[in-house]
């Protein structure tokens, strides 16, 4: 970090603390070379996660797009919106976590998916049977005997 007074590139820590916002971290620091004291401001940088649609097109990604599609699935069931809030944190940071700057809508209607199977099955068949697209009753069945077999294992 250099000084603004004296441009010197060594400085050291005298005290850290968090903001109010509780974001950033507040630091005072000392410059080694001319002692005058200065002020700086440490954040996160999080990195822009972009999502590749299935006509190949890009735009980034959108959390309210998952939390919309998390309440219609579970529309009338006995669910939360804190829990589904919560649901869409875990995933989000789930692709934070990736290290992948480019996701595919596949992968994270599978990330979806998963989460909905823990908090609620009917959720998890109502958003499989739109996202997957089920065109016959075929299709719903072997998605349901899927289900019961992973339940009974």
């Amino acid at each position: 970090m250099k000084c603004p007074y004296c441009e010197y590139e060594e400085s050291k820590v005298i005290d850290s603390r968090p903001t109010d916002d509780g974001e950033k971290i507040r630091r005072r620091r000392e410059c080694l070379r001319c002692l005058k004291r200065f002020t700086t401001y440490e954040i996160v940088e999080n990195l822009p996660i972009i999502v590749i649609k299935k006509d190949n097109t890009r735009e980034e990604f959108d959390r309210e797009k998952i939390l919309k599609g998390l309440i219609k699935a579970c529309e009338k069931r006995p669910i939360s919106l804190e829990k589904l809030e919560n649901s869409v944190n875990s995933i989000e940071k789930s692709l934070q976590n990736n290290f992948e700057r480019e996701i595919s809508t596949n992968a994270i209607g599978e990330l979806v998916m998963e989460k909905l199977k823990d908090i609620d099955k009917v959720a998890y068949i109502r958003f499989a049977s739109v996202y997957r697209r089920f065109d016959d009753v075929d299709n719903f069945m072997s998605e349901l005997k899927k289900l019961l077999t992973e339940k009974k294992s």
